[in-house]
């Protein structure tokens, strides 16, 4: 039994209860009692005690859209990559080192997420995964790394056309049996999903394949209208928008999570609505890919469950919240805008996200849900109370203000350090990993 305590703690549940000098209680994974410190440090007075030292104890993080494969492209240079357009970042940058993943890069990809991951306190991830140059065993290679570093993920593949139908049929056969080893364990900690790329890197075959082939409990992980160039294709080949053909594919759904979504109308948003079908916004790549800016203050104000994820670009949800913040009120030229939704996608969309693959309920501090839970060193200027935290957070906070990161009823990380981890040895085979993958990429 392990108990968190002296700091300012904040549920984040129906409450939205604070505690001046609180404390968590925890055993195995899951939240034993959340209250007074000094009330829970008596009662449980052989619990394991960690100190938050006056910081904040706060929910552990969610990013429900990321890309492990990219993680090795960090100061990358490719030779003759000079982009014109997002179809040329696709094909220049992100498919090239996909090409190139075997299974070994691919899980040290894996390990340099979940180390971010846990250094910026994310314990559960919807990763997006693709890796050409090997696809049989590679969301298996993944789900070792999860297990190794001890954070929660749902996991597929990306499915696409681009190379060919042979590597179409390997990259369904590897979603639906990672999909059905995941649904045979019960854990709680692994989930599978149905990857697919875009519209416009899918057949109609391909979409039938995936219709007969996919496990009926889970639903498909896709990029929708991420560039205007996904939406012509569709229109031009499909005669009929992206949204209206994955209906018609049956994609959509309560299982299913849409990336994106930048250039889609209101009927489509109402389609996705009444489909129950979710959302997940990334505002740091739209913008660095110059894609657009969703309408995504419409599409939360549509009833549409959505989620803030940060599609690899960072690991950092709080980066990713502040740039979201300041994205829409740039986009709308309103000041108002995004500022109550934005942290719900955070803080309540990524977790009720979540919890449509998880049993037990994440995102909160509270009496049986999983004990995943952080801590940081953020010590506040100006008074701090629960109508005030997200001021406080997106002001005075970022990821790397985590120093204590419990993920899964585990102390991943305690005072900025890993624990079970040997993180210089991790590093040095992550750079070994990233200079094979250069030298197979640029020769």
């Amino acid at each position: 039994m392990f108990l968190i305590g002296n700091g300012r703690l904040f549920t984040r549940d129906e409450k939205n209860s604070f505690f001046e000098n609180g404390a968590v209680v925890w055993e195995d994974n899951t939240i034993v009692e959340v209250g007074d410190f000094e009330t829970l440090k008596k009662k449980y007075a052989d619990a394991e005690f960690i100190d938050a030292k006056g910081g904040v104890i706060h929910p552990a993080f969610i990013n429900t859209h990321e890309h492990i494969y990219s993680a090795l492209a960090r100061g990358l240079s490719i030779k003759g990559y000079n982009p014109n357009g997002f179809l040329e970042i696709l094909d220049g940058l992100w498919w090239t080192i996909d090409r190139n993943l075997d299974n070994d890069l691919t899980k040290l990809s894996a390990e340099a997420t979940y180390l971010e991951c846990i250094k910026n306190g994310v314990t559960t991830i919807f990763d997006h995964h693709a890796s050409f140059g090997e696809i049989s065993g590679s969301l298996f290679a993944i789900e070792e790394a999860a297990r190794d570093f001890g954070v929660r993920s749902v996991l597929c593949y990306e499915i696409s056309d681009r190379d060919g139908k042979e590597k179409a049929h390997a990259a369904i056969k590897e979603n639906v049996d990672f999909a059905k080893h995941a649904l045979s364990l019960k854990d709680d900690f692994i989930k599978g999903m149905m990857g697919m790329h875009a519209s416009f890197t899918i057949s109609d075959e391909t979409m039938e394949l995936c219709r007969k082939e996919k496990p009926k409990e889970i639903g498909y992980h896709i990029h929708v209208a991420e560039d205007i160039l996904d939406l012509h294709r569709c229109l031009k080949e499909h005669g009929k928008r992206i949204v209206d053909r994955l209906y018609d594919w049956d994609v959509l759904g309560e299982k299913t999570l849409l990336a994106h979504c930048i250039y889609v109308n209101p009927h489509e948003m109402d389609l996705i609505r009444d489909t129950n079908t979710m959302v997940v916004h990334n505002p740091e790549s739209n913008m660095g890919n110059a894609c657009g800016c969703p309408p995504t203050m419409e599409i939360v104000h549509k009833g549409i469950l959505t989620g803030l994820g940060t599609d690899g670009y960072t690991h950092d949800m709080i980066e990713s919240w502040k740039v979201a913040n300041i994205l829409h009120k740039h986009h709308l030229v309103d000041p108002g805008a995004a500022w109550a939704e934005v942290p719900e996608m955070l803080f309540q969309g990524n977790a009720r996200i979540a919890n449509r693959y998880f049993e037990k309920k994440l995102g909160v501090l509270e009496k049986g849900a999983a004990a995943d839970i952080i801590i940081t060193d953020y010590i506040p200027p100006t008074p701090m109370n629960a109508g005030n935290l997200n001021g406080h957070m997106l002001f005075g906070m970022n990821g790397r203000s985590v120093v204590t990161t419990v993920g899964y009823g585990k102390v991943l990380m305690k005072n900025r350090e890993l624990q079970g981890i040997d993180e210089e040895r991790c590093l040095a085979k992550i750079r070994e990993g990233a200079a094979r993958l250069e030298k197979k990429i640029n020769g």
